[in-house]
This record gives structure tokens, C-alpha cells and sequence, in this order.
């Protein structure tokens, strides 16, 4: 069963589909390797031991042709969403009670034929870039259990990266899947805006935030964005429909584009190891056909948009805890301070959208993709929040996520990309954005990057 330890989702599905495994099979070793790494890791928030066996068991007498094509692999959800009989505990103690019924996303999930495993670790309601709380203590990157994840998708980050499941939800508001990707050398593709369901609620972060997977490769993020894509008249935002699925994108060859490429956003730029792996993916990128072009895009001005959206996001959250009492003090101190901006939001969604246009109609008109940093260096240590109150925390986020927030605000697919290793080890990432509804076009030229410069067979030591 040692070959199982990095098989990837899609390959997982597939030795389930021709019956080299069972489901049953597959959780029992997805289990073991959670009993065994995650005491060091913290990946885990839950792990449904009894209930992911009995799923995996009904999977398993499930006839053929009633099989969804996740079917019988194990899955782990970020404690955002809801999972039946478990707390929808978004990272903090403020929550006890245990959700009556899935999320719409887990609910296609299992229709699909995917199995349950657990839930996993994020910061207090995603507010961070670190995963890391004052209930549940420091998420810990597999490549170096003395670096962080990032955050906040951290706990679905480690659980992936370390091969204690192929494939895990995350969420993005600000990074949230794209910064873990980064620091745990994965794969997250950020989708357009109204791709997937927020439902039960009507939106995650307001216009901010999307959910989706974060997987070791291409065609494991393409395989569960195709079951999890769709939105419900609850929604508050809808994505026009794609020209094709994102499995059909990734056995697609795109032909050649043009790609425009930055080292920098406003005043930010990536340290000289972050730098170096770009310009390597750009010569790959040239090497297959390809004109990149060096660019100074007409980024706009979002930061107050984005603050805004963020901070009445988390003060909706918040208003559902059960013992307020219990939320940590960074965040009561957060949400006293930000009572006008959250005032906002409403704004804040409008010029997000406006810009979000503007730079399709300008950058977009003359570019098919952007290439740049997903975060400015490799993985930091652990403790990013230690001593640190609201004020000092949010000031050094906010730098942290300067990278990948924008393409929140503004709507457009951006996904994080391995590009290489450190001096000392850790993964390195590059950024490819999309124009609007662009997530076909980012599966084919990251396909394509992962043909060229592999990355999914390589394992953290600590693996």
C-alpha cells in the first residue's frame, strides 16, 4: 500500500474504478498516515474514523453505474463549510453545535462519490495568512515542521502535502488557497468569482471569496472543480458557464499565447530566490511557444475595497458564534475597530467590480495571462502571530498577501504554481492570473508547466 502514500486523486479514482482498491481500502491508509503525521502536523481540526470507513463501505456496493467520478477517494473540507455532524467551527473554540446538513459544495462532493475524511485546520474565521490560533496552536508545513503553511486553507495545505489525502477544499479571500499552495509546494487555482456555491450562506468574504481544492496536480484540481462547479439561486454571485470543463482544458493544448510577466505589485516585490524561479518559468514558457513579455500592469487601487469586504465578512461570521467569549482577542480587537469600514462593504463590492472590468478592458485586451509572485518568499517560520495584537497583525498580512488579494477584489482565476525549491528546501511559487472567467485557459498553460517542470513526485522529508 506504500504506492498509495502520493498516488494522485484522479489515479486514486482510477485504481477504484477498474478494482485494484477498494474505497474502504483507500481510507483505511488515508487513516493510518493520519494517525502517524498528524500529531506533528495539526493538519486535522476532526477525522471521521467510523464514519468515513461506513461511507467508504457504501461507496464500495455502489454498482458501476451509479459511480460519480470522485468515487470512493478520500477528501479532507476546511472548517468553513459545513459538514454534516460536525461543528462548522471556522478555526477558533467559539463553536460547539454541529452542523445539521453539508455545505452545497460537500453535498456534490459525496454525489460525486467522494468519502468524507475530516476537516482541517484554518486561523480564527480565515482573518490570517498563518494557520495558526490560541485554541488549536500552529498548522506545520510538511517540507519543515518549523515553517508555517500559510493560511488560511494551512490545515488542507499539510494534509495534501503530506500525502494524508490527495486532495482537500480550501477557501480564498484574500490568498487563502493560493498561499498555502505556495508554501507547501501544491497546486491551487483560485476560480472566477460565483464558480462554486457559497450556499447555506449567500456569499464567503462578500464578493471576496471562492472555494476549491488544493491538490499535488493539475488534473486533480480540474477533476474537482468539474464536480464542485455550479452555483444556486441563494448565491449571491454566478459565473458565466465555461466553454468547456476543466478536465477537457486539461487534456487541451492552448496554442500559443501571450503572457505579459511582473516581479512586482505597487511598492512589493519577491525576494531574489522567488524572483529566479519566476524567470525560469518564464523561460519555459517561452520554450513552448509562447511570447512573455516583461510588463508594468495598470494595477488599481483596491486596498480599501478589500479591507472593507474583509471586515464585514468576518463580522458576519462572527455574529454566528456561540460563546462570543471564546473568540480570540485579536479578532473582538479587529472587529471594534473596523465598525466603519464595515460600513462599506456594499462600495466596496461595486468598485471591485468596476476595476475588476477596467483591467479586463485594458491588460486583458492586449495579454491572455499574467505571470507573477504568489507570495514574496518561501515559507516563514511558525509563530508569524505571536506578541502581535489586531493592528501589527493586519499591517504584516497585509504584505503577506499583497501578491494574491487583488485578484479578489477584482474577481479573476489566479492559480498558485511549484517552480522550484530554496536554497534550504522549501517550494517556491509563481502566479498565473486569468482574464474573466479565464480558469480554462490557467488548466492548460499550468498543465502545460507541470509537463515541462514536474513537481508531484516530489515528498517533504517529514513524509
Amino acid at each position: 500500500m506504500t504506492d498509495l502514500d502520493f498516488a494522485s486523486f484522479a489515479e486514486q479514482a482510477r485504481l477504484v474504478a477498474v478494482g485494484e482498491v477498494t474505497s474502504v481500502e483507500l481510507v483505511e491508509h488515508a487513516l493510518g498516515r493520519i494517525r502517524r503525521l498528524d500529531q506533528r502536523l495539526n493538519a486535522f481540526a476532526y477525522v471521521l474514523d467510523d464514519a468515513a470507513l461506513a461511507e467508504a463501505a457504501i461507496r464500495d456496493a455502489t454498482p458501476s453505474e451509479q459511480r460519480g467520478v470522485l468515487h470512493g477517494v478520500p477528501i479532507a473540507i476546511k472548517d468553513e463549510n459545513d459538514v454534516a455532524g460536525l461543528p462548522t467551527a471556522y478555526g477558533g473554540a467559539a463553536f460547539t453545535t454541529a452542523a445539521a446538513a453539508d455545505s452545497e459544495v460537500v453535498r456534490r462532493l459525496r454525489e460525486a462519490g467522494a468519502v468524507i475524511i475530516g476537516k482541517t485546520r484554518m486561523p480564527e474565521f480565515g482573518i490570517w495568512p498563518w494557520t495558526e490560533t490560541s485554541a488549536n496552536g500552529y498548522t506545520r508545513n510538511p517540507w519543515n515542521p518549523l515553517r508555517s503553511t500559510a493560511g488560511s486553507s494551512g490545515g488542507s495545505a499539510a494534509a495534501v502535502a503530506s500525502g494524508m489525502v490527495a486532495g482537500a477544499i480550501g477557501g480564498d479571500g484574500g490568498g487563502s488557497i493560493r498561499l498555502p499552495a505556495s508554501f507547501c509546494g501544491l497546486y491551487g487555482l483560485k476560480c472566477q468569482r460565483g464558480r462554486t456555491s457559497a450556499a447555506p450562506n449567500a456569499h464567503l468574504w462578500r464578493s471576496l471569496g471562492v472555494i476549491g481544492p488544493l491538490t499535488r496536480t493539475v488534473e486533480d484540481s480540474a477533476l474537482i472543480y468539474d464536480a464542485i462547479t455550479g452555483s444556486l439561486p441563494s448565491d449571491a454571485w454566478t459565473a458565466a458557464p465555461l466553454a468547456m470543463t476543466m478536465s477537457q482544458a486539461y487534456r487541451t493544448e492552448p496554442g500559443p499565447l501571450r503572457i505579459g510577466f511582473t516581479t512586482r505589485l505597487g511598492g512589493l516585490s519577491a525576494d531574489a530566490e522567488t524572483t529566479a524561479a519566476l524567470f525560469a518559468t518564464m523561460a519555459a514558457l517561452r520554450e513552448l511557444g509562447h511570447s512573455v513579455t516583461q510588463v508594468k500592469p495598470p494595477f488599481p487601487e483596491v486596498s480599501v475595497a478589500f479591507m472593507a469586504q474583509t471586515a464585514a465578512g468576518v463580522a458576519e461570521e462572527a455574529e454566528r458564534a456561540e460563546f462570543a467569549e471564546l473568540l480570540e482577542q485579536r479578532t473582538r480587537t479587529l472587529l471594534k475597530l473596523t465598525g466603519a469600514l464595515r460600513g462599506r462593504a456594499e462600495w466596496a463590492e461595486r468598485a471591485g467590480i468596476a476595476a475588476g472590468a477596467e483591467f479586463a478592458s485594458t491588460f486583458f485586451a492586449d495579454f491572455d495571462l499574467l505571470l507573477m509572485p504568489t507570495t514574496p518568499t518561501a515559507a516563514v517560520p511558525v509563530g508569524q502571530l505571536d506578541g502581535l495584537g489586531a493592528v501589527a497583525a493586519s499591517a504584516k498580512a497585509t504584505k503577506a498577501s499583497g501578491f494574491t488579494s487583488l485578484w479578489n477584489v477584482l474577481g479573476n482565476p489566479a492559480a498558485a504554481i511549484p517552480s522550484g525549491f530554496s536554497s534550504d528546501g522549501l517550494p517556491l511559487s509563481v502566479q498565473l492570473v486569468g482574464p474573466p472567467d479565464g480558469e480554462p485557459v490557467v488548466i492548460q498553460v499550468s498543465a502545460q508547466l507541470e509537463r515541462v517542470r514536474p513537481w508531484a513526485q516530489l515528498r517533504p522529508s517529514l513524509a
